[in-house]
C-alpha cells in the first residue's frame, strides 16, 4: 500500500533533532515534503489537525526476536510487526537464531521474502556469525544487511562463537557493525553448578541475575571491546545490564565518529531484581535484569551519552513455555508494543528528556547502522512517524495485546503516554484502535 497525493499535518509538537516546537508538515508519496512553521498556504488532498499532540520520527528497534521461520507458535512477522506498529516502532532489525538460523545468504534471502509478503512495519535481518561461515559473511552485501549479530553466550544450536581464532578473524574481515550478546559462558555454568547443587531443579528465580552474572557480562563485554580495539572493528554491544561494563565506553566522541558503541532496552531500565517476587519468570532476560543500583546506572548512561541506543530485545515466548521452573522457562518476552509507553511514563518520572529518548530510539541507530533516509523527521526523508499524547494514562490489558504469544509483563501496568497515530511510509497504518489491513512496509536499505 503507498499513498497517493499529498497529506498535510498541522498543528503538531515535533520532537526532533533536539528540538521541541509546533510546526506543519505536508508529505508527498512516501516521503516528507515540506517542514514550516505553518503550511497553511499550501494544497493537500488529506488534512490531519495534530491537535498540539507530539509527533515523533518513528522509532527503530535494533534487536527483535520474531521467531519466523521455524518458531512461529510464538510469533510471526507479520503478528510482532503489527504489535510495533502499534507501539510506534515503524523499523526494526530481526535477530538470526530463528529455524533454519540466519547463517547463510539463502537462509537470509528467504527472511527477506517472508517479510516483503507479511511484515506491517519496514524490516532488515541481522546475519548471524557462526564458528565456520567466515566466507559467507565477506559476501553479504552491506547496502541490505544492517550488521553481523554473534552470541558470545549461551545461544541456540551453532551460533555460539567461543573459538578464539575464529572470533579474531571475523572481527578483523569485515566492515560491517558487529552487535554482540556478551555474557561469558564458563562463569554462567560455574554459577548454575552450584544453584544447581543448593537447589536441584528448585532454583528461585531471584537467583538468574546471581547466574547470569555482573561478573558473567563485563568478562564477556570487556574482552570483546579489547578485541574490537585490537582489530579497529566496528562492535556494538546489545543489552547492556551492569553498571560495572559502563566504564568500557565513551561518551566524549561524537556517535559518527565511535568505533565502540552500547545500547540499553527498555526492559533492565524498567525492571529490577526486586521485580522479580511478583513477575516470576516472566521477567527472565538473558542478560538478567538485575539490580536497582544497575537500573539507576543504566539511566545515567543513556542520558549521559556512554549508551548510544534505546531498543526492546523483543522475544516472545507462549505463557505455557515462561511458566515452566526455573531451568526449563526460557529467557525472553514480547515488548515491542509497550517500550515506547514505558519510557513517556519514564518521561513524566523525570529519568529521560523527550528529546534525549528521540534521540536514542530514532536518530541514533539511523546514524549508527547508515540507514537510509530514516530516523529523523527531515525533508525528503521517508515519513515515518508516531504520534503520542503524553497525557493519556491508561492500563495494559490482555485483549488489547497484539503479541501472538498473548501476554506480556506489563499487564495491570498503568502507562502515562500513549500512541495515538502511526504513520509508516507517508500512510496512516494505525488509528489508535485497529491496525491497517493492508502494509506499507518496506525493505530498509544501508547508505554504505
Amino acid at each position: 500500500m503507498s499513498r497517493n497525493g499529498t497529506l498535510k499535518i498541522v498543528n503538531a509538537n515535533l520532537v526532533n533533532e533536539g528540538q521541541i516546537k509546533i510546526c506543519d508538515l505536508l508529505i508527498k508519496g512516501n516521503r516528507i515534503e515540506r517542514i514550516a512553521d505553518t503550511l497553511s498556504s499550501y494544497e493537500s488532498d488529506e488534512v490531519f489537525d495534530a491537535q498540539g499532540n507530539h509527533l515523533l520520527p518513528g522509532l527503530i528497534d535494533d534487536q527483535v526476536h520474531f521467531r519466523e521461520p521455524g518458531l512461529t507458535h510464538k510469533g510471526t512477522i507479520a503478528s510482532e510487526s503489527k504489535a510495533a506498529i502499534a507501539g510506534g516502532i515503524t523499523s526494526f532489525f530481526e535477530m538470526p537464531n530463528t529455524q533454519p538460523q540466519t547463517t547463510t545468504i539463502q537462509a537470509w534471502e528467504e527472511k527477506n521474502k517472508i517479510a516483503a509478503s507479511n511484515s506491517f512495519a519496514n524490516y532488515a535481518f541481522m546475519f548471524g556469525g557462526t564458528n565456520d561461515n567466515l566466507k559467507q559473511i565477506q559476501a553479504l552485501d552491506s547496502t541490505r544487511v544492517p550488521a553481523l549479530k554473534l552470541f558470545l553466550g549461551s545461544s541456540t544450536g551453532n551460533m555460539l562463537v567461543d573459538n578464539p581464532d575464529v572470533l579474531r578473524a571475523i572481527f578483523s574481515n569485515t566492515d560491517l557493525v558487529i552487535a554482540v550478546h556478551c555474557e561469558d559462558e564458563t562463569t554462567i555454568q560455574t554459577n548454575l553448578k552450584m544453584a544447581t547443587a543448593q537447589f536441584g531443579n528448585s532454583i528461585p528465580i531471584e537467583y538468574h541475575p546471581k547466574i547470569r552474572s555482573e561478573e558473567a557480562c563485563f568478562l564477556s563485554s570487556s574482552s570483546a571491546v579489547a578485541l574490537a580495539k585490537e582489530t579497529g572493528a566496528r562492535l556494538h554491544v546489545f543489552h547492556v545490564s551492569t553498571a560495572k561494563e559502563l566504564a568500557l565506553f565513551d561518551n566524549t566522541i561524537p556517535l559518527e565518529h565511535k568505533k565502540i558503541t552500547a545500547e540499553v532496552c527498555t526492559h533492565h531500565l524498567w525492571f529490577s531484581d526486586a521485580d522479580y517476587k511478583s513477575k516470576g519468570t516472566a521477567i527472565k532476560w538473558n542478560p538478567a535484569v538485575k539490580t536497582k543500583k544497575d537500573q539507576d546506572a543504566l539511566w545515567e548512561g543513556l542520558n549521559s551519552d556512554l549508551l548510544d541506543v534505546l531498543a526492546t530485545d523483543h522475544a516472545p515466548h507462549t505463557f505455557e513455555e515462561k511458566n515452566k521452573f526455573y531451568t526449563q522457562a526460557p529467557s525472553g518476552g514480547p515488548l515491542v508494543q509497550h517500550a515506547l509507553p514505558a519510557l513517556l511514563t519514564a518521561y513524566h518520572n523525570g529519568k529521560i528528556t523527550l528529546e534525549k529518548m528521540v534521540q536514542k530510539a530514532c536518530h541514533n541507530p539511523a546514524i549508527l547502522f547508515d540507514i537510509k533516509h530514516r530516523g529523523f523527521i527531515r525533508e525528503g526523508y521517508f515519513a515515518d512517524m508516531v504520534l503520542v499524547d503524553i497525557e493519556e494514562s491508561w492500563t495494559v490489558e490482555k485483549k488489547d495485546l497484539l503479541y501472538k504469544c498473548g501476554w506480556s509483563p506489563f499487564e495491570g501496568t498503568t502507562f502515562k503516554g500513549k500512541v495515538i497515530r502511526t504513520l509508516l511510509n507517508g500512510v496512516w497504518v494505525y488509528d489508535g484502535k485497529q491496525i491497517a489491513p493492508n502494509s506499507a512496509a518496506m525493505a530498509l536499505t544501508f547508505d554504505r
